[in-house]
């Protein structure tokens, strides 16, 4: 088994997923750093061909942002 540079970036985006996620109730900016790996992860998606995988995770960085700004705003 290789791993490209390509594959290390995906492991690496929901490896950061699921590290911000697993924090989000400790501080407000884990929530922001969710919705990048999710943004990294459809990146992700897009540059291997899984463009369904891609507009998910697209989706996902964005409903996350959007708790980010509710987060901040109380």
């Amino acid at each position: 088994m290789t791993f490209d540079g390509l594959t290390l970036f995906g492991l690496a985006a929901v490896l950061a997923m699921l590290l911000t996620y697993a924090l989000e109730n400790r501080h407000p900016y884990y929530v922001l750093g969710f919705a990048a790996a999710c943004l990294a992860g459809s990146v992700y998606g897009f540059l291997q061909g899984a463009w369904p995988f891609g507009i998910v995770e697209f989706i996902w960085a964005g409903i996350a942002f959007r708790r980010w700004q509710e987060r901040c705003k109380s």
